[in-house]
C-alpha cells in the first residue's frame, strides 16, 4: 500500500543527478522512484519543486537555543566560563525539553530531518525527539572534571540501554565525553571501557581551538587527536566535532582510525576558532558532515546556511574556487552526514529501501530562475523560507510550511519565558 506519492518533482537521485520523476513512500521507506500510477492516501504535487534527502545536522546542542543572542561576540573559553556554564547551572529538565523542541521546530522548518545532540537531561531530549517525529543521535554530555563525572557515566549507560534504537529506530545513542580539556585521560579511559561494554560509538569535540591544541601539547606532549589514539578512544567509531586545528599527521591518524568529522563552519567563524582543513580531509578520504553547533554560537540551526558557508569559506581561505564545489557541499549536508552518524545505510539518500527522510523545496521564487543547475541553486541561492514539505520516517512533519506535530505558538511562548529566566538568574549571581 502506497501512503504518499511525491509527484513530478525534480529529484536529487542517489547517483547525484537531478531528474523529474515521482517518489512512492510506504510506511517509513521509499518503495519506488519513477513513474507512479498507483493511487495513494496522499499525493503531493511537486511540479516546480526540488526534492532532496533531508539535511543531516551532525553536531548541535539543541536546548542551547534558549541562549540564542544571550552572549555573542566573545572568545570561546571566556564565553563558556563566564556566560554559558553559569547559565546552564540553572537548567531544569523541562527547560531542556522545551529548548530541544524549539530547536527541532527550527530544524524541521529549514529542511533538517536528522540531528546529533550532546547535552544534559537527555531523557527529556529523547522525549522531544520521540514526540516531534524527527530522527536523532543523542549523547549525554560528560565532563570528567565536574563533580558529577561518575554520575554522568552511569547516566550515559542507563540512557543508552533505555533509548538506543527507540522510537521505532529513530533514536540512536552515542557516548558523549565533552572534550579532552574537560575530560582527563583517566576519565576518557573509563569512557572507552564503557563504549567497549555497550558497543557504543563516541561523539566528542576535538581540536576546536589553537589554544586547546597548544595546551594539550604542553600537558601531554601530543595533539588531541594523537592523545585520543593513545587512549584507544578512536577504536570505537568516533564522531569528532570541529577538528579545526589538525595537522597532516593528525589527518593520517583520523583516516587510519576512520574518524568521522562534524564540520561547523558558521560556529567556527563566529567564535573565530579558525578554518578546518576540510579539503585536505576529503582528499584523504575522511567522511566529513556538516553541523550547526548550538544556536548560542551560530546563532541559528539552518543547515542550508552551513551548506553555503562550507562551499564558500574554503574557496576564499584557499583562494581556490574549486575547493568545495556545490555538489560536495550538498553531499556533506546529506549522504556524508548520514555516514558520519553511522546511518549511511538507512538515510541520507533518495533510494528505494532507504528511510523516507525527505525535504521538498518550492522553486517558485525569483531566486530559483533560470534553472541551469539545481544543485548550484540549492547551494548558492536557496533560502530556508523555500522549504515546503519535510518527511521523516515516512511521516509528514512539515506540510506546506506548517508544522504538524508541534504547537509553534505555545512553543515560542515557553521558550521566551524559560530563556529569560535562565539568563536573568545567571546575571544576578
Amino acid at each position: 500500500m502506497v501512503h504518499i506519492v511525491l509527484k513530478g518533482g525534480d529529484v536529487l537521485c542517489a547517483d547525484g543527478q537531478v531528474r523529474q520523476t515521482d517518489i512512492a513512500i510506504s510506511g517509513s521507506v521509499i518503495t519506488q522512484i519513477g513513474t507512479i500510477t498507483e493511487q495513494a492516501a496522499r499525493i503531493i504535487d511537486c511540479q516546480n519543486k526540488l526534492i532532496v534527502p533531508g539535511f543531516v545536522n551532525t553536531h548541535t546542542h539543541a536546548a542551547m537555543s534558549l541562549f540564542r543572542s544571550y552572549a555573542d561576540d566573545m572568545m570561546l573559553m571566556d564565553w563558556l566560563k563566564t556566560k554559558i556554564w553559569p547559565a546552564e547551572e540553572n537548567l531544569t529538565s523541562e527547560d531542556v525539553y522545551w529548548g530541544t523542541l524549539l530547536a527541532i521546530a527550527e530544524m524541521l522548518k529549514s529542511g533538517t530531518t536528522c540531528f546529533t545532540d550532546m547535552y544534559f537531561f537527555m531523557p527529556d531530549v529523547a522525549k522531544a525527539v520521540a514526540e516531534s517525529g524527527i530522527r536523532a543521535v543523542l549523547s549525554r554530555g560528560m565532563a570528567g572534571v565536574a563533580p558529577t563525572a561518575n554520575q554522568a557515566l552511569a547516566e550515559s549507560e542507563n540512557f543508552y540501554n533505555e533509548w538506543h534504537n527507540a522510537a521505532g529506530g529513530r533514536i540512536t545513542v552515542m557516548l558523549g565525553p565533552h572534550a579532552p580539556y574537560t575530560c582527563p585521560p583517566d576519565y576518557l579511559k573509563k569512557v572507552t571501557a564503557l563504549a567497549e561494554k555497550l558497543g557504543s560509538q563516541i561523539h566528542i569535540h576535538l581540536s576546536e581551538t589553537a589554544g586547546e591544541v597548544a595546551d594539550c601539547q604542553k600537558q601531554y606532549g601530543k595533539s588531541p587527536i594523537a592523545l585520543m589514539e593513545e587512549l584507544g578512544l578512536l577504536d570505537h567509531g568516533v564522531l569528532a566535532a570541529h577538528c579545526v586545528h589538525v595537522s597532516p599527521e593528525d589527518i593520517t591518524i583520523m583516516k587510519q582510525k576512520k574518524v568521522r568529522v562534524a564540520h561547523n563552519p558558521g560556529s567556527n567563524m563566529k567564535l573565530a576558532s579558525g578554518v578546518a582543513p576540510v579539503p585536505d580531509m576529503l582528499k584523504a578520504g575522511i567522511c566529513v558532515g556538516l553541523g550547526t553547533d548550538g544556536a548560542a554560537s551560530n546563532n541559528n540551526l539552518d543547515m542550508l546556511e552551513e551548506l553555503r558557508l562550507a562551499a564558500m569559506l574554503h574557496k576564499v581561505h584557499r583562494l581556490d574556487p574549486l575547493a568545495i564545489p556545490a555538489k560536495t557541499a550538498v553531499d556533506m549536508a546529506t549522504s556524508q552526514g548520514a555516514e558520519a552518524l553511522g546511518l549511511g545505510k538507512i538515510t541520507g539518500k533518495l533510494e528505494t529501501s532507504y528511510k523516507a527522510d525527505i525535504t521538498v523545496f518550492d522553486m517558485k521564487e525569483p531566486h530559483w530562475h533560470p534553472r541551469h543547475d539545481r544543485l548550484s541553486l540549492l547551494t548558492y541561492a536557496a533560502s530556508a523560507r523555500d522549504v515546503h514539505t519535510v518527511i521523516v520516517d515516512g511521516k509528514i512533519l512539515l506540510d506546506n510550511q506548517q508544522l504538524t506535530t508541534i504547537d509553534q505558538e505555545r512553543l515560542t511562548a515557553e521558550a521566551d519565558r524559560r530563556g529569560m529566566r535562565l539568563v536573568n538568574n545567571s546575571n544576578t549571581k
